[in-house]
């Protein structure tokens, strides 16, 4: 008789081995000054044959099996080719936008891919999204439709997660002059253009270059956390509700000058974040302990676990080997943190973790969607 225990333990194994096997999405990495990253077995490998250059934002998406199927900076689309696609030219992101692009597939459509974009510092192009065709153009891709208006004006930032019915998806980005974060639903009939607003936490407004910083979901969907750019900038933790798109509950980390780059623990104990200083020359990286309790105590519970020789550091990113990785500013390396689920202690942020074979990191790294 197969007791439950057994049962458990073979759920669990199961539940790994669909992980491990539904990396392929995130596998082709393209993002600085001509920067590539090729993730197989495991196994990091730089790449030079990247045609992107962007100070900021790039979105990437490859097929299950880890195969190429496009990128872009929010501006200009590659097909698998490295070739730019047919109506791949003048989509309204922007290349110095912290989150200029970000790319999902339309539920239950398997050719069908969305692009989302928004423009820098809150200027008139706002946030739009684009859709390609993967029939076209002997499976290379081509846009069919360019540039269709959502909102204006609105911050850089710009996740997505998957609705609680693991089919369609939230795609989440920020009003400016406002403390509303916007989640648009889109299933198989579209996008909705029409969002569920949340007015919660800061207001994002002022100087426009505090509408810069990432945004991004925990693992499993149920959290946010957005980076404030500023002198005096903060980082924030939010709720989200993957039925109704609803965000509540906002616990603010005060005090961290320039912070923009923000990321979960692979399994969500943990919140990373990248700070440079008043005007740079201060690159930290700094891990919160989530499990320590309300905001205060997550707050004190901050240690800085590595800083950079780089005057800047950008996005964190988790790369299928389980390790995160930091974007320095005009570096032929990013930095690594090894085993990103452990409490901070010294020696797991390595400065020249990763080497870019000659190209040059900037300050972005692609962004991907909860829930692939």
């Amino acid at each position: 008789m197969i007791s439950l225990k057994h049962i458990t333990a073979a759920v669990v194994l199961f539940a790994g081995c669909f992980t491990a096997f539904a990396q392929g999405e995130r596998s082709n990495w393209y993002f600085g000054k001509g920067a590539g990253i090729t993730f197989s077995n495991d196994t990091a490998k730089a790449v030079t044959h990247s045609r992107i250059f962007t100070e900021e934002g790039s979105a990437t998406l490859s097929d299950k099996d880890g195969n190429l199927l496009l990128y872009t900076n929010g501006i200009t689309v590659w097909n698998r080719d490295h070739r730019v696609m047919p109506n791949g030219n003048g989509l309204m992101g922007g290349k110095s936008s912290t989150q200029s692009a970000l790319i999902i597939p339309k539920p239950g459509n398997e050719s069908t891919y969305y692009i989302f974009t928004t423009d820098i510092q809150a200027q008139s192009n706002g946030l739009r999204y684009s859709v390609v065709d993967m029939t076209k153009q002997e499976g290379n891709g081509d846009i069919i439709s360019r540039n269709n208006f959502m909102i204006a004006p609105a911050t850089e930032k710009l996740t997505a997660v998957r609705h609680s019915n693991n089919r369609d998806w939230w795609v989440i980005a920020h009003r400016w002059n406002s403390n509303g974060y916007m989640a648009f639903h889109v299933s198989a009939d579209g996008v909705s253009v029409q969002p569920v607003l949340s007015n919660v936490g800061a207001v994002h407004g002022g100087p426009n270059s505090k509408a810069i910083g990432y945004l991004v979901p925990s693992p499993d969907g149920t959290k946010l956390a957005s980076a404030l750019w500023d002198a005096s900038s903060n980082f924030e933790i939010l709720d989200f509700d993957r039925s109704t798109g609803e965000i509540s509950n906002p616990r603010l980390l005060k005090g961290y000058e320039e912070a923009y780059g923000v990321l979960f623990s692979p399994d969500g104990t943990k919140l990373y974040g990248t700070a440079n200083g008043k005007g740079g020359g201060k690159a930290q990286i700094i891990q919160f302990d989530l499990t320590a309790g309300n905001g205060d105590a997550i707050a004190n519970s901050a240690v800085v676990v590595g800083t950079s020789a780089s005057p800047r550091v950008g996005a964190l990113q988790i790369g299928p080997d389980g390790k995160i990785y930091v974007a320095r500013k005009d570096s032929t390396y990013l930095g690594v943190i090894t085993n990103p689920n452990e409490k901070a202690r010294d020696g797991m942020y390595t400065d020249d973790g990763f080497h870019l074979v000659g190209r040059k990191s900037d300050l972005g790294l692609p962004n991907f969607p909860q829930g692939l």
